[in-house]
């Protein structure tokens, strides 16, 4: 069958009633009051509503049409909208008679209730029943039928056939209504849905009017979510919470709330706000909150959602607000505090207020806002000192003698934070950094540098803009966060901060403004090469300078010995053309390595990377000065009638071959002119016979330069062998570490030159120790390691123009003399100590016998000056008793 629009049942977002009873009995069914005198209901003649629901089965057999139900809808809240159809009695089956002779004498009616639920995808229909014997809805059995259209109802004036809709099959088995569960797409909620319902207890029949709704007008939304209370830095308590998920369209909300207290009891207060939240004012302490919010549609039709639980919010019974301040050094915050103690807000004249129970803050800092607000203000703050776990200093509102456990949160950052930029060398990129430390004791921050940047150069006073962008940066394993801009401008000023970004508060570093074109930090010097001038025995260091930046730039040179770097010199270069210095070092025969970096010659920007390493290399400046001293020692073997001779000589130093040794040779000189060279190469010992009556050796040292000039000569010659010129010598144990020898002269008719003291352990085999003594000396003092229980050598040389002289010999200490040495300390320290003291005692016995000698002739006349002493003999002994 076809249905017109206009007669279809409009489903409002209330519940209404569906009311079935037999024709004839309508005047005596008490319908609510009004909807009979309201035309709308029948106002069709029944003759066609009987037939146009006659036909709605396609198959009529299935009905017997003995007596005919009328069912009509209508709502208590808009009676004008009331709709009638006419139903069958059925007979198939049978139910209970006694019931159905009821229903057929009174009807039957329900309260039904339609939404859409809150998650948009199902519509839901709830029977509820009327009946006084509300238990025998069970025996109904219920369908729903329905076709939703995509169209809305204006583009769908009619339904089609009764065969598209679709059956669902409502729950009854609870004890008094039926629900039924309609699954719809979210896709189109503003279009249209047609429904009506089959109810049947096997004996009678009983279809509703058909019904339309828009489902988008019967939304039930789920209860807000996240329902939160506290108090807002104004002492205001602050109720909030969250839209539900998946609502088509905005919502108002109801809240209603009971506030208890000593002041108010059980007091309820509901309100409609847009928002959600909702602020409440004169919160005292202690007072205690119940609190439920429900959403609805703001505009249109629709349900209101549950309730949400009941949630519990309890002042405390001191209320700091702002319960927490977060701002930078250098900068005032005020508190505010109401103050309950035992059931009695404490006048505000009367609070006192300390900073972390340790200082008082002076009452000049207080303000009495009313009656019971007390207000503190600091002024000029310091950063807050970690203490521990808190990183917050702790205000505490109090009253006399006492302060509550309770306490407001002051943190204050210094927010001074150093941001430095720097531009490649290749002028493409800007990197800035700062450091995350400042911040580190705000748990719960975080940082965000923010910049703007004009067309040229920077401001004389930057300040923040609020059309700024933010940068990416990242913290690095140094400490620091970094960011790069890429590309710049290099002429623009760069104007940026860092945002400290908290659930307290925002704050903002001082801005900076950088100049790319000012921040370079140029590439460092190439090409560097070091080396030792051999004409001027100078250290030149050479380089290239990077092709950018094109401003002038200075250089600086570092320079170490190879191998102590950590000793570095620094020469500067301040020639922007510059691209070689030259200058002295200590060594000329060492390896130095060099690294050069420049700089802006206007000192913007940063010095560059140091350039790669570059070593000196070791060469020779000129032939050694003169060659080794050394000395010979003749070995003579008795049985095959030979004497050899074995020189040995120290290597010499890079000062005195300036600057390395390549080989030594021997030159031999004899008597008969005869002269050859012996190449000793890197040795320092060599042995040669001596046959001839004279020999003169001489050895050079030579290196790429040349030979040594300046040489020394010793001559061994048989006859000034068996020259002396010493007369005694003598050695003396000062301590292990030095022996001094003493020895007399004899004069001669030869030259003395200078003597050899030749000296080693006899009971070691480490070679013989010698030195060279001028020839004005008659005691020296030898320096070594002496053990006191070994014996030793010791030979005294003198070393004439013609010849090596005839040695004076000595063997010293035995363990014996040299015990007996140490056991003796009056050698060293008592014979001075009792000479010392016996001048100082006969100095003492002179200045008192003086003394003495004063004292008593004061007391004894003069005879020459007394008439009665004339004639007395003095120096003989008077006894007086």
């Amino acid at each position: 069958m076809i249905i017109a629009y206009d007669m279809a049942y409009q489903i409002p977002p209330w519940n209404f009633i569906l009311s079935c009873l037999p024709s004839n009995k309508t005047a005596d069914f008490h319908w609510p009051s009004g909807v009979f005198k309201n035309s709308s209901v029948f106002s069709r003649n029944d003759q066609r509503a009987d037939n146009n629901f006659r036909s709605l089965d396609s198959h009529p057999s299935e009905f017997a049409s003995t007596e005919s139900f009328y069912c009509c809808l209508w709502s208590q809240h808009d009676k004008s909208s009331s709709r009638c159809a006419n139903s069958t009695e059925r007979k198939t089956s049978v139910s209970s008679p006694a019931f159905s002779q009821a229903l057929q004498q009174r009807g039957v009616s329900w309260s039904i209730e339609c939404w859409v639920r809150g998650d948009l995808k199902i519509l839901i229909c709830n029977l509820e029943s009327l009946s006084k014997n509300s238990s025998k809805i069970s025996e109904f059995q219920t369908h729903l039928s329905y076709v939703l259209l995509e169209a809305s109802q204006e583009d769908s004036p009619i339904v089609s056939q009764k065969s598209n809709f679709q059956v669902v099959r409502c729950d009854c088995n609870r004890s008094k209504d039926c629900e039924c569960h309609v699954p719809i797409s979210t896709a189109n909620l503003s279009s249209t849905s047609w429904i009506f319902l089959e109810i049947t207890n096997g004996a009678i029949f009983l279809q509703s009017p058909i019904m339309s709704v828009k489902r988008i007008n019967i939304v039930k939304p789920d209860p807000p979510l996240h329902l939160l209370m506290e108090i807002t830095d104004e002492g205001k308590l602050k109720i909030s919470w969250s839209s539900p998920l998946l609502v088509p369209y905005q919502l108002q909300y109801e809240v209603k709330y009971s506030v208890k207290s000593t002041e108010t009891m059980g007091q309820q207060i509901a309100a409609i706000v847009l928002d959600t939240s909702l602020l409440v004012d004169n919160v005292l302490p202690g007072s205690s909150y119940t609190v439920q919010v429900r959403g609805k549609r703001l505009d249109g039709p629709g349900f209101w959602s549950d309730w949400t639980t009941p949630s519990k919010f309890i002042a405390p019974e001191v209320i700091y607000f702002p319960p927490k301040i977060l701002t930078s050094v250098g900068s005032n915050a005020s508190f505010y505090c109401i103050y309950k103690h035992q059931n009695k807000i404490i006048p505000s004249k009367n609070v006192f207020w300390w900073l972390n129970l340790a200082e008082k803050i002076p009452s000049s800092h207080y303000d009495v806002m009313n009656a019971h607000v007390s207000r503190v203000t600091l002024l000029n703050m310091n950063a807050t000192k970690p203490r521990g776990k808190y990183t917050y200093d702790a205000v505490y509102c109090c009253q006399e003698n006492e302060c509550h456990h309770r306490y407001a949160e002051l943190y204050v950052i210094d927010v001074n934070i150093n941001i430095s930029c720097e531009t490649d060398g290749y002028l493409t990129k800007m990197t800035c950094r700062w450091p995350a430390n400042t911040v580190s004791s705000l748990m719960g921050s975080m940082l965000q540098l923010r910049y703007f940047r004009s067309s040229l150069y920077c401001s004389d006073f930057p300040t923040t803009h609020h059309a700024s962008d933010p940068k990416d940066c990242h913290l690095q394993k140094d400490g620091f966060y970094e960011c790069t801009f890429q590309p710049i401008f290099l002429l623009s000023g760069y104007t940026m901060w860092i945002q400290i970004i908290h659930s307290l508060g925002s704050l903002e570093s001082p801005p900076t403004c950088v100049v790319p074109d000012s921040v370079v930090k140029p590439l460092p010097p190439s090409r560097v090469n070091a080396e030792i001038m051999v004409k001027t025995g100078l250290l030149n260091v050479s380089w290239r300078k990077p092709v950018l930046p094109e401003n002038k730039l200075q250089f600086q040179i570092r320079y170490a010995v190879n191998g102590h770097g950590e000793q570095w010199k620094v020469h500067q270069v301040y020639g922007s053309e510059s691209q070689s210095a030259s200058f002295q070092v200590l060594d000329l025969c060492t390896v130095y390595v060099t690294q050069v970096r420049c700089k802006r010659l206007d000192n913007l920007g940063y010095w560059s990377n140091w350039s790669n390493p570059a070593y000196t290399v070791v060469m020779d400046i000129k032939a050694p000065i003169r060659g080794p001293e050394f000395w010979g020692v003749i070995n003579e073997d008795v049985m095959q009638k030979e004497r050899n001779i074995t020189l040995f000589w120290k290597p010499l130093g890079k000062n005195q071959s300036l600057c390395s040794v390549r080989r030594y040779t021997v030159n031999h000189y004899t008597v008969n002119n005869m002269t050859w060279s012996e190449d000793i190469g890197n040795d320092t010992k060599v042995t040669f016979p001596w046959t001839e009556l004279t020999h003169t050796v001489t050895v050079v040292a030579v290196n790429s330069i040349g030979p040594s000039v300046m040489n020394f000569n010793l001559t061994f010659s048989w006859k000034m062998s068996t020259v002396n010129s010493v007369q005694s010598l003598s050695a003396h144990v000062v301590n292990s570490s030095c022996v001094v020898l003493s020895w007399m002269v004899i004069p001669t008719e030869y030259t003395l030159m200078y003597f050899v003291i030749e000296w080693n352990n006899l009971d070691e085999e480490n070679g013989i120790k010698w030195i060279r003594v001028p020839s004005n000396v008659k005691k020296y003092y030898i320096h070594d390691h002496f053990i006191p229980i070994e014996k030793y050598h010791f030979s005294l040389y003198p070393v004439f123009l013609e010849g090596v002289g005839k040695p004076t010999m000595t063997n010293t200490f035995t363990r014996e003399d040299i015990m007996k040495q140490e056991n003796d300390p009056g050698l060293y320290v008592i014979i001075p100590i009792i000479i010392f003291s016996s001048i100082l005692l006969l100095g003492t016995l002179l200045i008192s016998h003086q003394r003495m000698k004063k004292l008593f002739w004061e007391d004894v006349p003069n005879p020459k000056n007394c008439s009665w002493a004339q004639g007395v003999n003095f120096h003989k002994r008077v006894d007086v008793l």
